[in-house]
């Protein structure tokens, strides 16, 4: 039972036959404790239940943690490989106690656990205990039998535990075991200490004080356990070795690197194959937890933990990438522990893969011209701060990388130049943007963007942490504090809230800590990654540095969720069914729907919207698993994945794939789009895609809208109820329903035509089939037929004009008519054998004026015109006649 495998079971598995819940380790990003880089330790999961904001349903529990200390004030980077046991990851293995057993409990449990399950040499053992804890004292002497001689009393703060300034704290109790005098050291507490040979594994908290105030502590009402052993050091204790990275988990991966570089493990570049080893686990586990290489924050961290271990890669002679190809050995040892490493296996080796090509060829060009500008420096000198900052200008070569290529020669850098160089190029930008017209309130987000960086988006792996305050902004300027019933936007170090981009909207939610309370209505994004958070103060008051408990609006984002990732799979439904032409032009993602922009010249016919909406369909009802991958944006457009219009991109690109293999495209999914939205994990969670309209935009660009899930069913049963309700009013079956419709119109139209011929013989007081009953007068020898009419639409006039034009056989027509809402419409026809004497266009325009019109127009034979004032249409016709006079006489 030696391996790190059954190690690590058999400790659960011995707390659980003593009633501790088995939880699961947490992500390596910390959701409940915004003051941490990564989960550096195995209460930090618990921290809340420490302090009582939450509450859990067991007082017991036990897990395997991992952990990172690679940034911040935990930052072992530098020291790992050169020493037994500096780790950048590594698992701590914990029991806790929430308010249950305490001191006794905990000593009698680790107790039995080392030397009756692991069965640990008792002579070998020794502890530590806080100089005035004398009930932990006693325990020990009574539990395990300890002479004075092997319980030590150490006054320092390292056998003194606090969760901060403020809080729960107590005394501590470690457990070290006697390594052999073959190694140098002194026990704990005496000057030689930091030796090797007495190796503390195991840390016992007893968590029985509130700090209130400086030096003011007070009882806690339920005392706590918290503790922490190194999966690493008891496995190298059990398997009788000096190393960490002896023990069986580590020449694995050592091993695994000794096969693909010829280097051997044991040789001079030891330290080299151990780095490796060591990082390819940080590395993977970041990846896995949602965490990718970048220029800041914690995927900064990441990027230097991978490329340190590129840079060994090569220094053992490595011609290609090899991290990625080492990620299968590493699954397959701790895979079953940690199933996100299974999960995430594809997206770890291609995330290696990228920034391994890229930082080669970094490597190369900053290595040669490292060489060049070093030729002549020795031990003690400098490289010029100018030269070293062109290095990470103009060829991503960081400072750090610099120092490190540098270092075995014994030359420095000059980091005041540098820095100084770093400053005007900052200025720089400042002076460019203030000129590029943007207004005042972006220059407040670029002041912010400079002074505070990116925004840690949590969002893609939790929709639940805690973050803190790092800038108010209210009534368009910083500001100190935000009181109840205030509006104002809130700036966090990290947050779960997805910023509204690419076409999706912005996530809402609730802020919240003991007395405050922020409602957020709207998450934007300013400048590419600094999320801003608008919304209103419900109780309370917000200052800066405040913590709280973040919460997305979890409906809101599952719908949005299903939605962005609908529009992927009707983009290439689209492609496929219309062309390769098919390129976005824009979408919108919002909860309770989705539209999407694309070119395409003509309208969608009814049987080309059904094939892309049962594609898309197949595709959802596939349920195939949605996969992101972290790539470089060069390499990720080589492979074939399509960039979103409109969208931003970075070095590093996510690119999101849904859907099975595409069959005329080998190895590509249905699916490959460049993307930084949030998805659905499988493309079943999308449930139903149900394209509701179809239309243009702009010449050559139309637009799909629809809806998914909750929404396509609700849209769907709503037009099913509306089908039977006009079924149930015909009284036909719901299938003839469509042809009796079509039947229905028809009939009416007939009947509408044959109203109109009634009303127009009726308007003419015909029905004798002459068209007109009234009689035309002679006006200077030319038939005149002037009549005022009701009920008559103005497109009828034109066919009752023509009706009377044939009805007198030569002369003028003058038809007027009123509409209810007080405008008139007049239509003056001449017939054929009188255009070239008269013309209807001139008497329309008379009649115009009348009417408060602006001229009509029309033919010689046929015009017409209108105007607002319908209680002048006797003048209006009477006009008309007085022209007709007024033309016949003229010579």
């Amino acid at each position: 039972m030696s391996g790190v495998n059954q190690i690590r079971t058999a400790f659960l598995d011995y707390f659980a036959h003593h009633g501790h819940e088995k939880v699961a380790s947490s992500s390596l990003v910390p959701h409940n404790d915004p003051t941490l880089m990564f989960t550096n330790a195995g209460m930090v999961p618990f921290k809340n239940v420490f302090t009582g904001v939450e509450k859990r349903a067991y007082a017991r529990a036990a897990s395997a943690q991992k952990c990172v200390r690679a940034g911040g004030k935990h930052n072992d980077l530098d020291n790992v490989g050169y020493t037994a046991r500096h780790h950048t990851f590594f698992e701590m293995l914990g029991n806790f106690s929430f308010g249950d057993y305490f001191k006794e409990g905990a000593i009698e449990l680790a107790w039995n656990l080392i030397t009756r399950e692991f069965g640990l040499n008792v002579d070998r053992l020794l502890v530590t205990v806080y100089h005035d804890d004398d009930e932990a004292y006693d325990l020990w002497k009574k539990i395990a039998g300890f002479e004075d001689s092997r319980i030590i009393r150490i006054a320092s703060a390292d056998n003194f535990w606090s969760m901060g300034d403020t809080g729960p704290c107590g005394p501590c109790s470690e457990i070290f075991y006697d390594q052999g005098e073959a190694l140098k050291g002194g026990p704990p507490g005496s000057p030689d200490e930091d030796g090797d040979r007495f190796l503390e594994f195991w840390n016992l908290v007893f968590m029985q004080y509130e700090q209130v105030a400086p030096g003011q502590r007070a009882p806690l009402p339920r005392p706590s356990i918290d503790t922490g052993m190194g999966l690493e050091r008891i496995a190298a204790l059990m398997q009788g070795v000096t190393s960490n990275y002896d023990i069986d988990l580590f020449r694995t991966l050592t091993g695994a690197v000794a096969d693909f570089t010829g280097a051997p493990v044991d040789g001079p570049q030891g330290a080299s194959h151990r780095v490796i080893a060591d990082h390819l686990r940080a590395a993977s586990f970041l990846v896995a937890d949602g965490v990718t290489p970048s220029n800041e924050g914690r995927g900064y961290v990441l990027r230097r933990i991978m490329r340190r271990a590129m840079r060994h890669a090569q220094l053992l002679g490595a011609k290609e990438p090899l991290m990625w190809r080492l990620a299968p050995t590493l699954v397959a040892e701790m895979g079953q522990a940690y199933p996100e490493l299974v999960r995430a296996q594809s997206l770890i080796a291609d995330t290696l893969l990228s920034e391994e090509t890229r930082f080669r060829a970094t490597l190369a060009r900053g290595l040669a011209i490292l060489d060049e500008e070093t030729a002549a420096l020795g031990q003690g000198d400098k490289l010029s701060g100018e030269t070293a900052f062109k290095l990470y200008d103009t060829y991503g070569f960081p400072l750090d990388l610099t120092e490190d290529a540098l270092r075995p020669r014994g030359i420095g850098v000059d980091k005041e130049i540098f820095n100084a160089a770093m400053e005007r190029q900052r200025a720089d930008a400042r002076k460019a943007w203030a000129g590029s017209g943007e207004t005042a309130t972006e220059a407040l987000w670029f002041a912010l963007k400079e002074r505070l960086g990116a925004t840690e988006f949590l969002g893609y792996e939790t929709e639940r942490s805690e973050g803190v305050v790092t800038a108010i902004i209210h009534d368009g300027g910083e500001a100190f504090s935000l009181k109840e019933g205030a509006r104002g936007a809130l700036i966090l170090n990290q947050t779960p809230f997805y910023g509204e981009s690419g076409g999706q909207v912005g996530d809402v939610g609730v802020m919240r800590a003991r007395g405050v309370r922020f409602r957020v209505e709207n998450t934007v994004k300013k400048l590419g990654d600094l999320i801003v958070h608008e919304g209103v103060v419900e109780e309370g008051e917000i200052t800066p540095g405040l913590a709280l408990e973040l919460d997305v609006d979890h409906e809101r984002r599952t719908q949005s969720r299903a939605n962005h990732s609908a529009t992927h799979i009707l983009h290439e439904a689209l492609r496929q069914v219309l062309g390769e032409h098919v390129a976005q032009k824009g979408s919108l993602v919002a909860p309770d729907r989705l539209r999407f922009d694309f070119t395409h010249p003509r309208p969608l016919s009814d049987e080309e919207l059904a094939r892309v909406e049962t594609l898309a369909n197949e595709i959802v009802q596939d349920n195939a698993p949605v996969e992101t991958r972290v790539m470089a944006q060069d390499d990720a457009i080589r492979s074939g994945a399509r960039a979103l219009f409109g969208e931003k991109y970075g070095d590093e690109v996510r690119v999101v794939s849904m859907g099975p293999l595409n069959p005329g495209a080998a190895a590509h999914p249905f699916s490959v789009e460049l993307c930084g939205g949030t998805h659905v994990s499988r493309t079943g969670d999308i449930g139903l895609i149900a394209i509701v309209g179809e239309g243009a935009v702009a010449s050559g660009v139309r637009r799909i809208e629809a809806r998914t899930a909750e929404g396509a069913r609700s849209q769907l049963v709503s037009q099913s109820r509306a089908l039977r309700d006009m079924a149930a009013l015909m009284r036909a079956p719901l299938e003839d329903a469509p042809a009796r419709l079509a039947a229905l119109l028809d009939e009416r139209k007939r009947l509408e035509r044959e109203l109109a011929d009634a009303k127009r013989k009726l308007a003419m007081g015909g029905g004798a089939g002459d068209g007109a009953a009234e009689k035309p007068r002679d006006i200077g020898g030319v038939k005149l037929l002037a009549r005022a009419v009701e009920g008559i639409e103005a497109k009828d006039l034109k066919s009752m004009v023509d009706d009377a034009k044939k009805a007198i056989g030569s002369g003028v027509v003058a038809i007027a008519s009123a509409s209810p809402d007080g405008k008139a419409g007049i239509v003056v026809g001449v017939t054929d054998d009188l255009t070239e004497r008269y013309s209807a266009v001139d008497f329309v325009r008379v009649a115009s004026v009348m009417l408060g019109g602006k001229g009509g127009g029309g033919r010689p034979d046929l015009a017409q015109a209108g105007g607002p004032n319908a209680a002048a249409i006797d003048q209006a016709l009477a006009s008309v006649e007085d022209a007709l006079r007024g033309k016949a006489a003229a010579p």
